[in-house]
């Protein structure tokens, strides 16, 4: 969602709520997939909530028209070996992202507004050890905006085999339990609807949309997007202050419009 239906400074396109009716109208289930949470995402769309698929933390909880259906948690052992990975790395901070909010380390409070921008539920401790509950993702910021190299290094490495890494942004890495990403939850989403591959249609920017954007017949690729994103999708439409995501929005639904003629 980020970097592809939200602009760079966080907004949703003008008029979308009417861009959402007008799917919902034409019979076109409109799904929000995200690194963020699924309490974040409602608040985002509060008016459709209920009517959307909401894919959370790349697949870690998925909720349809307003029920959870996946629910996916990392172990507890693991948990902890995430966030110790991190800590003995200068400048990789770690953020336990629980269902029902995220808590890092008090010594990040430095990173509030960051944090917050992405986490609204967010609590600090002083000791991530001392947490305990459920997660279904462990978040990495990465300040120095060096998280293709910190994955390439550490991340992939250490935890690649046995869970779902992906680099989410220049500044984001996420972990999560193995085989949950978007494109698995798509296909999860699929069997629920009695959707397949060929009839969905999904935009994306960075890494953490590889697998959906394979997953699905129409991949498309905002003008926005990493460079290293050219393999996953075949489609391209314009940026995402450029409204990318909208247009393409627009021609489908004048071509559903066109068949009803």
């Amino acid at each position: 969602m980020d970097h592809t239906l939200l602009t760079e400074a966080g907004e949703l396109p003008p008029h979308f709520d009417q861009k959402l009716d007008a799917l919902e109208k034409a019979g076109i289930q409109f799904a929000i997939a995200s690194g963020r949470p699924l309490y974040t995402l409602k608040e985002i769309f509060p008016k459709h909530a209920d009517s959307l698929v909401l894919i959370s933390d790349n697949g870690g909880v998925i909720a349809d028209r307003g029920q959870i259906v996946a629910k996916n948690l990392l172990p507890q052992d693991a948990i902890d070996a995430m966030v110790q990975t991190a800590l003995s790395h200068e400048d990789v901070r770690p953020m336990i992202c629980a269902i029902d909010g995220a808590v890092a380390p008090s010594s990040d409070r430095q990173y509030d507004a960051v944090y917050r921008e992405f986490y609204h539920n967010l609590d600090y401790l002083d000791d991530l050890s001392q947490w305990q509950g459920e997660a279904d993702k462990v978040t990495l910021y990465l300040p120095n905006g060096d998280a293709e190299r910190v994955f390439a290094e550490v991340i992939q490495p250490q935890f690649g085999d046995q869970f779902s890494a992906a680099v989410s942004g220049p500044v984001w890495i996420d972990i999560m339990p193995n085989n949950v990403n978007k494109g698995t939850a798509m296909a999860q989403i699929g069997k629920l609807r009695n959707i397949t591959p060929d009839q969905m249609m999904a935009f994306g920017d960075t890494f953490n949309d590889a697998q959906m954007l394979s997953y699905v017949k129409y991949g498309y690729l905002m003008a926005n997007a990493n460079p290293g994103m050219a393999p996953y999708a075949d489609l391209h439409t314009g940026s995402n202050d450029e409204y990318g995501v909208v247009q393409v929005l627009d021609q489908v639904l004048a071509a559903k419009a066109q068949t009803r003629d």
